[in-house]
């Protein structure tokens, strides 16, 4: 599953894609240089624009010719998503109002949350389903904020 909508309101937008990337289904994405990224670990929240629900790979039409896929953005404050959580740290009850980054674990990055790392604070958690699932606000785009701007 990795990042689904759950509530909040959403718009489908098209966006070019940069040829010779790769992307899982429902996983966050970034802009540079006018074009879609796979965000990942150390990519900065205010570059990351929303998440891809399409699975990109090199038999993929635009990894090869610049094209545009779909994007969900969210058009209002506090929209919630489903994440999975990698398995490194086991998300707990506790965890609700902590920060988290973009996993780095290989074959989730993008696409899970890390709820041993706080450096990006791209997640922020508001609800806990079990340790390997939480309710997150994506802390992205323009005016994303880190764990200390908000005081915590």
């Amino acid at each position: 599953m990795a990042i689904k909508l759950h509530r909040g309101r959403t718009k489908m937008i098209p966006l070019p894609w940069t040829t010779g990337q790769t992307v899982t289904a429902n996983s966050l994405v970034g802009m540079t240089s006018g074009q879609l990224i796979p965000g990942v670990a150390g990519v900065a929240p205010a570059t990351l624009v929303g998440v891809i629900h399409q699975a990109i790979t090199s038999a993929s039409d635009v990894y090869t010719t610049q094209g545009n896929v779909s994007i969900e953005v969210p058009i209002e404050t506090n929209v919630e998503w489903l994440c999975d959580v990698d398995t490194t740290e086991a998300l707990v009850l506790l965890d609700i109002g902590s920060f988290f980054d973009i996993s780095s674990v290989s074959g989730k990055t993008n696409s899970h949350v890390d709820s041993g790392e706080t450096t990006e604070d791209v997640f922020w958690c508001v609800g806990f389903v079990s340790a390997t699932q939480g309710i997150f606000v994506l802390n992205i785009g323009l005016g994303a904020d880190t764990e200390t701007d908000l005081g915590a």
